[in-house]
Formats: C-alpha cells, structure tokens, sequence
C-alpha cells in the first residue's frame, strides 16, 4: 500500500464540524466500500448527520461519545459501533481520539472532507 498522508477533517456529509477540526488518512478503498483512519481533538465533534452507506467505527484511542438514532454511548479503545444507512448519528471526542471507519457500500459522494 502507498503511504497515505493526513488530511485535513472540516466536514462531514457536507456539514462542519464543530469546536475545531480533525483529520483523517484514507486507508483502503475496494469497489465495495472504504476505510478511513480518522482522529479527533478533544472536544472536537460531527453534527447530528445520516449517510447513504452503513459505517463501522472501531476506536484505536482515546474516547468518544455519541448517539446513533437517539441512543447514547461512551466508547473507548477496541468498542465498536455501527451507523446504519440512514440513521441519524454524531460523535464527540471527549479527549484526543483515533478511530478506523468502514464505510460500506461504497458512498456516492467522499463523506468527508
């Protein structure tokens, strides 16, 4: 694999972020779906927002809260979540966080940027 550089982490789903940016490295990419690796500053949080793909989070560091349709969780290293197609979600790094995100299929537009 070509080394990936990191970029910067403004939006997603074409809304900013808010309390600050992150930044994220594009890992794999297959005719099925992505794979971002993805850090958050503390405090630094996605608006309530949905997609047109399901999204797998695996967190690396750090800790995260966030809600997928209405329903609160903490997570921290090696916890998982799924966003399913359609669900309304959003997630706050509650300190210095790091995550893998699967995205899958394929989104029709780069859900991030």
């Amino acid at each position: 694999m070509e080394e990936q550089v990191w970029q910067p982490l403004v939006t997603v789903e074409g809304l900013p972020l808010l309390g600050g940016e992150g930044r994220f490295r594009l890992l794999e990419r297959a005719a099925s779906g992505l794979a971002y690796l993805i850090h958050y500053p503390a405090g630094v949080s996605s608006p309530p927002h949905a997609h047109d793909h399901d999204s797998i989070v695996y967190v690396l560091s750090g800790r995260l809260r966030g809600a997928v349709d209405g329903v609160e969780a903490v997570l921290e290293p090696g916890d998982s979540v799924v966003h399913p197609r359609g669900a309304t979600h959003h997630v706050e790094a509650l300190t210095d966080a790091m995550w893998v995100e699967f995205k899958s299929p394929l989104p029709a537009r780069p859900p991030i940027a």
